[in-house]
């Protein structure tokens, strides 16, 4: 029984067929051989508006999974950070480490692209190696705190997006929970290398700070 052709083998067999078969072409065949590269995604409008100020809620349980609600209209051109719940723990800088638990979700479809929850763990990492969404919108977070970040996609995955979890142009919103805040281990300074005297230049006479000798001379 003949094997049918896969889709990759008809691809191929449409490329190979020559350019001088006139009429007889087939117009998938030429199709193949113009086509050109696909043309960015248009990015979505946005809204300039000032969203309504979120009162923090102290009462919240930060070992509840938070579940993030589908959008609405058009998406916020700014990031926004909203305080769920305010920490009181150390606040966190671009060069902290933070360990979080999160949710994300795209705003364009309200669903949910990613989640430590449902990796059953928090994750660690520096608040400098991540999108710049996250950086900007952490920073001065306190542990213990739980945030709101909306994400535009300049500050985000931009116009290449993050196929297929996250679409070209999207917005990204985020609920992250900021459970531990450490300091990135700094470099200790060098001490600085000693000078070479140049060829021909005469040796000090004294060193710095040293005790001048107490001798008598002559032996005694």
């Amino acid at each position: 029984m003949k094997r049918p052709l896969t889709a990759a083998a008809v691809v191929v067999a449409l490329a190979l067929i020559p350019a001088g078969c006139g009429n007889e072409r087939p117009e998938s065949a030429r199709s193949v051989t113009t086509s050109g590269p696909t043309a960015p995604a248009a990015k979505p409008a946005c809204s300039m508006a000032t969203p309504a100020p979120v009162a923090p809620d102290p009462a919240l349980d930060l070992s509840t999974e938070p579940v993030i609600p589908k959008p609405e209209g058009d998406p916020p051109c700014a990031l926004i950070v909203e305080d769920l719940k305010e920490g009181t723990g150390p606040a966190a800088t671009p060069q902290s480490i933070v360990n979080v638990h999160y949710v994300g979700v795209s705003w364009s479809t309200g669903k949910q692209f990613d989640a430590s929850w449902d990796r059953g763990q928090p994750i660690e990492f520096p608040l400098n190696r991540v999108i710049k969404g996250w950086t900007a919108g952490m920073t001065g977070m306190k542990a213990g705190g739980r945030r709101r970040l909306v994400i535009p996609p300049e500050l985000g995955y931009g116009p290449e997006g993050q196929p297929p979890d996250i679409a070209p142009n999207e917005t990204l919103v985020f609920v992250v929970d900021l459970l531990g805040v450490t300091d990135q281990p700094t470099q200790p300074a060098m001490p600085p290398a000693p000078v070479t005297p140049a060829p021909g230049t005469p040796a000090p006479t004294a060193t710095l700070g040293a005790t001048p000798a107490t001798g008598h001379g002559d032996g005694h």
